[in-house]
């Protein structure tokens, strides 16, 4: 955790500490084997399963930001509620942009010059920006609103047989709360530093620089023009609509025997819920080619950086799966394991409880949610099943928990945003933790509840 705050690559990080995790269990002469066919295993595994993922919402988000579609839609609802409404403002294009498949590096950068703008021009300390942004990009869109092709939401169909829109009225239920607890949350602050005399600030509110330095989202291939609203709409509508159209239109209608003598040990059932996302998001990426045309500055430039910005996420989170898949193989684990699956009888809490806690450790929702499902999932779909618990809950809860504490200072997405924004965790980190910890915690206990009681719906 430390290593990784202090900027250190997870790619060099996960095998190191995988390897120090061996020496301290006396398993020295087993290092080299492990390694190999423990840790480089379960990384390519994982690679194997979710690259598609990865790679079309990375090109998606590039195409999105370097077509003028983001900044139109942004500027649209700018336009809408005005400075007077800046943060609602903010979160409403933040939300609407990474639901529909925006990659939150990318929803950064381009919604930062708008954001910082509207609070300068509302005199609302610039401190605020930044938790913001986290609250519509890295919250209620990202976990609990059903449908949403962030990767966190296409994890655990793999391991439960589920699809991105498991336990929808949960998921919006959870959304809602996030969402409102957010807005008032922030409010407040503006409130209070009215009250207290603060308002934007000094700051060098100059261009960010180089934004390679700073994340993975770069925007330097911008369109040449902008786009319409409905034209800029229409691919975020697609992502939700296709992937829906696809998991209860057509695959529910379709009989998958035809596939038995080429793959006898698939079960496609569990296999269409990623089928459907990888779809719409083709779909969207080449509705997108065809209306952005005359509109792109570069395109081969755009789609070449989309492709390439998959590439450090996916490695850095398949290389803390086989992080994680040597330190369940050592004896130790089976403590930890034990520990983790006793905290409750409810495997939901159970299951929360897993979730945050490798998510805190690694920085990374994604991360943590592979890690835990990789050494637990079996686990916790065997008791949800001898409980009663639907394998779409497992689902929600599992996805929802893992975006609790990913947001400690130490995780990635914090310290690129406070770059973004130039802003130092000193300014804004503690409303940060309030948007992406606090507020997410709520709605996850909400959700766990009303799950136990009610079920899955």
């Amino acid at each position: 955790m430390y290593l990784a705050y202090r900027g250190y690559t997870v790619l060099l990080l996960a095998p190191v500490m995988a390897a120090l995790a061996v020496v301290l269990s006396g398993d020295v002469s087993q290092m080299l084997p492990i390694y190999t066919e423990t840790f480089m295993r379960a990384l390519g595994n994982y690679m194997l399963a979710f690259f598609p993922i990865f790679l079309l919402g990375a090109l998606f988000g590039q195409l999105m930001a370097d077509s003028g579609a983001a900044t139109a839609i942004a500027q649209w609802i700018e336009r809408t509620l005005g400075s007077k409404h800046a943060i609602l403002t903010v979160v409403l294009a933040c939300g609407i942009l990474t639901y529909g498949g925006v990659s939150l590096f990318v929803v950064a950068f381009a919604i930062y010059p708008i954001a910082k703008t509207l609070f300068r021009d509302a005199n609302i300390p610039k401190r605020l920006v930044a938790p913001a942004i986290a609250l519509g990009s890295f919250t209620f869109t990202m976990t609990a609103l059903p449908g949403t092709p962030a990767i966190q939401n296409a994890i655990p169909i793999a391991y439960f047989g589920t699809n991105t829109f498991a336990a929808p009225g949960l998921g919006l239920i959870g959304g809602a709360i996030m969402f409102s607890l957010g807005i008032l949350w922030l409010r407040s602050r503006e409130k209070a530093a009215r009250i207290a005399g603060e308002g934007y600030g000094v700051h060098d509110d100059a261009d960010t620089g180089p934004r390679g330095q700073v994340g993975e989202a770069d925007m330097s291939g911008d369109a040449k023009r902008t786009m319409p609203l409905l034209l800029a709409l229409l691919p975020l509508v697609l992502v939700i609509g296709i992937n829906a159209l696809f998991t209860y239109g057509v695959f529910p209608g379709v009989d998958w025997g035809f596939i038995k003598p080429r793959f006898p040990a698939m079960d496609a059932t569990k296999q269409t819920g990623m089928w459907a996302l990888i779809i719409a998001l083709v779909t969207a990426c080449i509705v997108l080619l065809v209306i952005g045309m005359g509109r792109w500055a570069n395109l081969q430039q755009s789609i070449n950086k989309g492709v390439l910005g998959s590439m450090l996420p996916i490695f850095n989170t398949a290389s803390e799966v086989g992080y994680g898949a040597v330190i369940a193989s050592l004896a130790g684990f089976a403590l930890i394991r034990n520990a983790v699956l006793n905290v409750s009888d409810n495997p939901l809490i159970s299951e929360a409880v897993a979730m945050n806690v490798l998510a805190g450790i690694t920085g990374s929702s994604s991360g943590g949610l592979s890690i835990a499902l990789q050494t637990l999932g079996p686990d916790y779909l065997r008791m949800a099943n001898e409980a009663g618990i639907s394998p779409e809950l497992l689902h929600r809860v599992a996805v929802m928990s893992a975006g609790v504490f990913d947001s400690l200072p130490h995780c990635g997405a914090i310290i690129t945003l406070l770059a973004i924004c130039k802003l130092t965790h000193k300014q804004s980190y503690g409303n940060i933790a309030v948007m992406t910890i606090v507020v997410p915690l709520i709605a996850l206990t909400a959700v766990i509840a009303l799950g136990t009681v009610f079920g899955s719906f």
